[in-house]
């Protein structure tokens, strides 16, 4: 790891810490007990108060924090379930379930039409379902998009993948695609479908060329063009000062009072900082493209199941898996949406500050000059947990505390590349082989070699299938003895 990447490494590992998010009452409750220490050794006021109330309130406030920590936690961990583990409303297990579906069970030897060979037409199968692996890609892509409140399908991730689907009502590829046309050709285009209208994050954010030596899982994806400008996988918010250098935050609100006077003051960016210094959440948006695309995928089950393509077993296991896709998706918006009650968390951070605010005056009379930093420390650990469970709530953006949304598309997207990779052969083609031994270890014979010597012996079936039984009965025997470690208990 060189200089450069080293530093880069630790700077990154600092600010996924809550201090750059303390600044400000570290600096407030810092001066609140300087002051105190000043007033009690330079003035004749005896400015303290009863620690009676230290223990007590201290107490309280701990077990709420922890109550606060515990829940916030366990909503982060609820959504990472949903996300990659668990049995039921799992993206990525349905993905992959939904892919093998596709790819195995859907025959690509079907009746041809007037005009057509038979190799044309499983040309024709291989191109439709790997188009249909392409829209189970962009399930999860659109479900990250969703999540971190990133409106439409202009994204370099998810327009290529979905580019194909009509784009209008009437199911052509013609409609009112922008929403800034107002030529007569665009009104008099048939109505666009909800997922082709276009984002305003991808008109402020265009493409940007990509640099060289640079980690571009794209560049794998389909080269399609588009009439709007795509905007990168990834738009995290620009960092300023306040992220370079977070104890200046203590001067957001005279720098924010200035640029309002001058008036060259920019509406609130994406991820901005509030006036004291907070990182606003993202509004969440009304689009709901993962919907769009299950849409798709719904319909072309029904399609299948017309012309007989697919059996009703498999057509089961083709809608639950979808099922379990939009329940997932329907657990991650709740979660997204329902936060810790608003009155909740102020209420719990005025105690704490309230708490801060009067503890140098109980602790002074024991440690003078040294209340400064023990208040400081206090407000580290108190303020400190609030900030965690506040940040884990939401962890689906950019933070290096949240969720890597995706390295968990680009894992779907392997594991559907490696699906498709798979040419589905008849199992007698490589089951009957020289290398396999299917009887070991009792008998290392091959599978060829077995019939073989069926065929030349003088055994009748009945006895051949008495001998593989006790063949069976053997290898029991012989696996239980050589797998369990008895120095182990």
């Amino acid at each position: 790891m060189t200089t450069s990447s080293s530093a880069k490494y630790y700077y990154k590992k600092f600010n996924s810490t809550i201090l750059n998010d303390l600044w400000p009452e570290l600096w407030f409750f810092s001066s609140v007990a300087a002051s105190v220490c000043c007033i009690n050794k330079y003035t004749e006021v005896n400015f303290t108060l009863s620690t009676t109330l230290l223990t007590v309130l201290g107490t309280v406030l701990g077990l709420v924090i922890s109550f606060r920590t515990t829940s916030a936690y366990d909503r982060y961990w609820e959504r990472s379930h949903v996300m990659q583990w668990g049995s039921g409303g799992n993206i990525a297990l349905a993905s992959r379930n939904l892919g093998m579906i596709i790819w195995i069970h859907i025959p690509i030897k079907r009746k041809a039409k007037e005009g057509e060979n038979a190799d044309e037409v499983q040309i024709r199968a291989i191109i439709e379902r790997k188009s249909m692996m392409n829209l189970v890609q962009a399930f999860p892509v659109s479900v990250k998009h969703y999540l971190r409140s990133e409106p439409g399908i202009y994204y370099e991730d998810l327009y290529p993948l979905i580019s194909f689907l009509p784009h209008s009502v009437d199911g052509s590829h013609k409609g009112r695609e922008t929403e800034a046309s107002t030529s007569k050709d665009s009104d008099d285009a048939p109505a666009s479908l909800p997922m082709w209208q276009q984002s305003h994050l991808s008109t402020a954010r265009a493409a940007k060329s990509r640099k060289k030596h640079v980690f571009d899982p794209e560049k794998v994806l389909p080269n399609v063009k588009s009439t709007v400008p795509l905007a990168p996988a990834r738009n995290p918010p620009k960092e300023t000062i306040y992220d370079a250098f977070p104890p200046a935050i203590i001067f957001l609100p005279i720098h924010t009072m200035i640029k309002r006077l001058l008036g060259t003051r920019r509406g609130d960016e994406y991820g901005s900082r509030n006036m004291f210094g907070k990182k606003k959440e993202p509004e969440p948006i009304e689009s709901n493209i993962p919907l769009e695309i299950s849409l798709f995928l719904s319909s072309y089950m029904a399609v299948l199941m017309r012309d007989g393509l697919l059996t009703p077993a498999m057509a089961t296991g083709y809608n639950n898996a979808l099922v379990s896709m939009q329940d997932a998706v329907t657990n991650l918006q709740r979660i997204r949406t329902t936060p810790i009650p608003f009155a909740y968390q102020v209420h719990l951070r005025v105690c704490v500050w309230l708490y801060l605010l009067f503890l140098p005056l109980m602790i002074y009379p024991s440690f003078k000059w040294l209340t400064i930093p023990c208040t400081a420390f206090a407000c580290l650990l108190y303020v400190g947990f609030l900030e965690i469970g506040q940040s884990i709530e939401n962890p689906f953006q950019y933070e290096e505390n949240d969720l890597d949304l995706d390295h968990f598309c680009l894992q779907i997207q392997r594991e559907l590349a490696e699906i498709t990779a798979h040419p589905a052969p008849d199992p007698a083609s490589f089951i009957f082989s020289h290398t396999n031994q299917p009887f070991a270890p009792s008998d290392r014979r091959s599978a060829i070699e077995i019939l073989t010597d069926k065929k030349n012996g003088d055994d009748d079936d009945r006895q051949t299938l008495l001998h593989v039984r006790q063949t069976l009965v053997k290898n029991y025997q012989e696996i239980s003895q050589a797998t369990f470690n008895h120095k182990r208990y």
